[in-house]
């Protein structure tokens, strides 16, 4: 029914409100600002270099000739897309749908799933911790973006607790095909696992099953694009899809369907959910994808490429460690892959204590302890999740050339 979540909308008359809108610092303000809270997070996001960067970041199909398949930003503003049409039908604020859907994937690594399975392997061998993007992201967020205020300094993000949630909690399967969200205001740091809680907020529910809603039509869509499914698998998704075998198979319907029927089946008491007919459908054309698609032997040799890139990148930067003469190693390391230590030389420069600050513009947090060998470990698999495909790859073939 239209307008069946307004009660529970993120607004001045929700209980968690000021819960929702809290940031970690407060933003400067401007005469006259019109903006909600939520608001300024979007404009936030949308100006900074990590959002930029999803242009150039694989979403499923890596450096594909064709203009015409997903990259990482593309599927961001889909799940923007679809979550407004949720959100606004249910009566929730769509202002911070918005804001959640195109932060949601800020931590994903170069390269998609397969760039973050080879980082958080490095970070369980040399740190002990797990990497993912959803902690990743939130990390980023609230560690590594700058902004400049009015006076020109670099700042951290500072989104609120809503949006920050919404990332970190946006994975992960929905059980018994209802999706709450929950009461609990958690420290975000105590999440150590994807899919540990629900979100805060039910915008961000809504923001989770957009993101599902997305992927599986549009990855389909980019598998017929580029031929990687015969005529047979074609035929055998048709039939899941109740689709007769002379009809046009396309996302749009897909997405359509899909969208219809959780607004449809949803209400505060049952939660945000499908009918069993469309849930059982989602499952089946997910497991479809991940057989035909995810798992496609075509996707090996991209893979294996992956790791070696990334492996050398890290082993690499991190000769450069030493307590007493970092100096001495990034001098000598410049002369044979000056574009990449230079580049990792401004990184540590902005988020760690290289350098003196005083009278910089930089006001952002110190994030790493480079004599530290963990912390330093640390910045580089940070340096390398925020990479672009095109950049890690430039950065190989530096470290590989003469």
């Amino acid at each position: 029914m239209k307008d069946a979540f307004k009660s529970v909308a993120a607004n001045e008359n929700n209980e968690k409100w000021n819960n929702m809108i809290k940031r970690e610092n407060e933003l400067y303000s401007r005469s006259g600002d019109i903006r909600s809270e939520f608001a300024r997070d979007y404009t936030r996001i949308l100006h900074c270099n990590a959002y930029r960067r999803l242009k150039h970041k694989t979403q499923v199909f890596f450096s594909p000739k064709s203009d015409h398949v997903c990259t990482r930003i593309e599927h961001v503003n889909y799940v923007e897309s679809i979550s407004n049409t949720i959100a606004k039908y249910l009566g929730l604020n769509t202002e911070l749908t918005k804001a959640i859907s195109i932060s949601h994937d800020l931590g994903h690594s170069p390269f998609g799933h397969k760039g973050e399975i080879v980082l958080n392997e490095i970070s369980l061998r040399d740190l002990g911790t797990k990497f993912w993007h959803e902690k990743n992201g939130v990390h980023f967020v609230d560690d590594i973006e700058l902004l400049e205020d009015a006076n020109g300094d670099l700042k951290n993000l500072s989104l609120t607790y809503a949006v920050r949630d919404g990332i970190i909690s946006h994975c992960g399967e929905i059980d018994e095909n209802s999706l709450k969200p929950r009461d609990e205001f958690v420290n975000l740091d105590e999440y150590t696992y994807p899919n540990q809680f629900n979100p805060y907020t039910w915008e961000g529910c809504v923001v989770k099953i957009s993101d599902k809603i997305s992927y599986i039509g549009r990855d389909l869509e980019d598998a017929l694009h580029l031929g990687l499914l015969d005529a047979q698998k074609i035929n055998e998704l048709k039939s899941i899809l109740g689709i007769k075998s002379e009809e046009t198979l396309n996302n749009p319907n897909i997405i359509n369907d899909l969208i219809i029927d959780i607004c449809n089946n949803s209400s505060i008491e049952k939660g945000l959910c499908f009918s069993e007919e469309k849930l059982n459908l989602l499952n089946r054309v997910k497991e479809y994808n991940y057989k035909n698609i995810y798992l496609h032997p075509r996707l090996d040799g991209s893979n294996e490429y992956f790791r070696v890139i990334i492996n050398r990148i890290y082993n690499t930067l991190k000769s450069l460690y030493s307590i007493d003469d970092l100096n001495g190693n990034i001098l000598r390391m410049e002369r044979f892959y000056p574009e990449t230590v230079n580049s990792f030389k401004d990184w540590i420069y902005k988020y760690s204590n290289y350098i003196d600050r005083t009278g910089t513009n930089l006001k952002n947090k110190i994030v790493y302890n480079i004599e530290d060998e963990k912390e330093f470990s640390k910045c580089i698999i940070d340096f390398i999740a925020g990479m672009t495909d095109n950049f890690a790859i430039d950065m190989y073939n530096e470290i590989i050339g003469f």
